[in-house]
């Protein structure tokens, strides 16, 4: 995800803020840099009175995020952690399909793709890196590049083999979902990046990836049956990225959003935002099945 791209996606009055200093002129910040800087830039906003959206997929830097609620809360400030294609698109039709369920008890998200170099580094470092579940009530670690499992993505993607690795959803979802039993998720990787991923990159990234696409599938009961809901979207991973955060950005200005620190399963207007995502290209397809209980 570009700075120039989200910019152009947010229209007028969307400028590039580096090194600016923040004052009641601005209205949001959208903190979209690499590495581990977002939570400073983050705490820097809120002591200034600005609104913040961010889009770490790094499972520390979202830990430090959420926990700046309190002081959120306090300033009367939304700082939405994670707005990004996963995390982010995925967190959000999470919330949205979950309303279709009297209780949702597990939810899996999966994605496969890279945007730009710094994602693609993320994704190398994340399949070596120690992944989080919930499972049962409690956080369990699981070895990057463990548990392999199928997932079906929307063509033309199709099926592709994916793993655990270091990304942050569980911390983002679970919140927002009491009494959810399972929460999971994993990335597509080749034998060779899973062979590769403890070493350092062997060549270098590409500008930007090529095509992506996410997957949430929500398991739960809706009166005697068991029902099971599968979303997916498929975009360029920079793309999706940046048109999710500039949708989250224009409800944020336009007062949107609650005080506090938290993820896009936190948003009460699902069905708004989805509409302006959509209008920015990026639509999710949906799939269903159910059973009954015996």
């Amino acid at each position: 995800m570009t700075a120039a791209r989200l910019i152009d996606s947010l229209g007028d009055g969307a400028e590039l803020g580096v090194g600016r200093t923040l004052d009641e002129s601005v209205g949001a910040v959208v903190i979209a840099s690499p590495g581990g800087t977002q939570t400073v830039l983050a705490r820097r906003a809120i002591d200034a009175g600005v609104p913040v959206v961010t889009t770490s997929n790094k499972t520390a830097e979202v830990r430090r995020l959420l926990s700046l609620d309190q002081e959120a809360r306090f300033s009367d400030l939304p700082v939405i952690v994670g707005a990004g294609f996963m995390p982010g698109l995925t967190c959000l039709l999470a919330k949205h399909g979950a309303r279709q369920f009297d209780e949702v008890e597990e939810i899996h998200v999966a994605k496969v793709g890279t945007g730009g170099p710094a994602c693609a580094r993320q994704h190398h470092r994340a399949l070596s890196s120690r992944g989080v579940d919930w499972r049962d009530g409690r956080w369990a670690e699981r070895t990057g590049g463990s548990g392999r499992e199928l997932a079906w993505f929307p063509d033309p993607v199709g099926g592709r083999d994916c793993y655990r690795a270091g990304l942050p959803d569980a911390l983002l979802l679970v919140p927002e979902f009491a009494g959810v039993q399972r929460v999971t998720a994993r990335q597509a990787a080749t034998r060779r990046d899973r062979l590769t991923a403890p070493l350092p990159m062997l060549r270098r990234p590409h500008p930007e990836g090529g095509i992506g696409a996410i997957r949430v599938e929500l398991r739960g009961r809706v009166g005697r049956e068991r029902r099971v809901t599968v979303f997916g979207a498929i975009e360029r991973p920079a793309v999706g990225a940046g048109a999710m955060a500039a949708a989250v950005t224009l409800h944020v200005l336009d007062g949107r959003m609650a005080p506090g620190a938290y993820g896009l399963a936190g948003v009460d207007d699902t069905a708004g935002l989805l509409r302006t995502l959509a209008s920015r290209g990026v639509k999710p397809v949906r799939f269903e099945g159910m059973s009954t209980f015996v």
